[in-house]
């Protein structure tokens, strides 16, 4: 999650309800489980439910936003097949036609808020991804429309409290983190730290649809703003017993949990982590057995070891870089017990050029 647009972090959200099917328990429940096993990597039992939701709502936006969703989390990152993405962005092109008709007909359908502040979200995604920072921009601009009508309905539909959050937490956080934009926030509405994190709490105890997504979020922002790992392990602790065959939020898991010292835990989950099959895994497992190696087992070489073999390995700058960052960083503090100032210095130069996580860089400028 580096590099991404300001408009983008704020407005990237996960699918919501629309409001018909909300009125719907039998639709709502095969949209559960349309979500349950997309996140669970259940792929073939996703469509299934897909197209019987497809069946009931044929004419609905939220049949291609939805498909939209699989395709990403089966072909992660998507950004790296041109096919995939192709799909994608026909889905989401066929999300945000349906909506516009809504809108013609009612501009305050909550259907068509809650589906176009998502399509538009996922439409931002791909164009960030592909590094099209003005297409980005120009989407989130569009989602950002949505959003605010989002605001008034936060307290009638749970659904909102995280995106909301979401906003709040972040155009206060991103000027903190990047100065050069604070004179072009004054066209945005003021947020609060504190009340966004806990509004994406509450989604992400109460929410239905939006809950993966909030836990996932918080406990991102628990490891790289807040630098307070027990809660980004909370958070995870949730995604990976709702969701066990889901690669990604384990790799997370396994990471909070060395970040928070619970070293025997992190080994168990790091043991689950090296049976699955993912192209994003290898240079993070080799970071992860570092840092148990240097940690737990104080063994420097055997940690050298494996953090240079993490290193070989290629990253995603969406979602691995950081485990490169942590490998500097663990290089960096193995040369100096090793009574190697100069390597040290060469090695946290590496994590400050690559990682955004608040505790390396404090970690990295600290050393003298």
């Amino acid at each position: 999650m580096k590099h991404l647009p300001l408009l983008f972090l704020l407005l990237l959200t996960p699918f919501f309800a629309p409001a018909q099917i909300l009125n719907d328990p039998a639709a709502q429940q095969t949209v559960t489980k349309v979500l349950d096993n997309a996140y669970n990597y259940e792929f073939t039992e996703a469509g299934t439910y897909l197209r019987q939701l497809q069946a009931r709502y044929p004419q609905s936006p939220v049949v291609p936003v939805l498909r939209a969703l699989i395709l990403y989390w089966q072909h992660l990152p998507i950004s790296e097949s041109r096919t995939m993405t192709n799909q994608y962005v026909q889905q989401v092109d066929a999300a945000i036609k349906g909506v516009e008709k809504l809108i013609e007909k009612d501009e305050n359908d909550p259907e068509a808020i809650f589906l176009g502040l998502t399509a538009h979200g996922y439409m931002a995604m791909k164009h960030n991804f592909d590094n099209e920072s003005l297409k980005a921009v120009g989407e989130s601009r569009k989602a950002y429309v949505y959003m605010k009508d989002g605001f008034k309905l936060m307290d009638k539909n749970v659904e909102f409290y995280f995106s909301t959050g979401l906003y709040n937490y972040y155009v206060e956080r991103y000027p903190i983190d990047h100065p050069v934009v604070k004179p072009f926030m004054v066209f945005f509405k003021d947020g609060d730290i504190g009340l966004g994190l806990r509004q994406m709490e509450t989604a992400a105890k109460r929410a239905l649809f939006t809950r993966p997504e909030a836990n996932l979020y918080l406990a991102h922002i628990y490891v790289k703003h807040e630098t307070n790992f027990p809660k980004a392990v909370e958070h995870l602790d949730y995604l990976v017993d709702h969701y066990p065959k889901n690669p990604i939020f384990l790799l997370r898991y396994v990471e909070a949990l060395l970040l928070a010292g619970r070293y025997p835990e992190a080994d168990s989950a790091l043991k689950r982590l090296k049976t699955m099959q993912h192209k994003l895994l290898p240079a993070a497992i080799n970071t992860f057995e570092g840092m148990l190696a240097e940690k737990a087992e104080k063994n420097d070489a055997e940690a050298a070891r494996f953090y240079q073999a993490s290193l070989k390995q290629p990253v995603n700058i969406a979602f691995t870089q950081e485990e490169h960052g942590l490998a500097y960083a663990g290089l960096a503090r193995i040369a100096a017990r090793a009574n190697n100032p100069t390597q040290a210095k060469a090695y946290y130069k590496k994590t400050l050029d690559i990682t955004e996580y608040k505790f390396l860089i404090r970690e990295a400028k600290a050393y003298r």
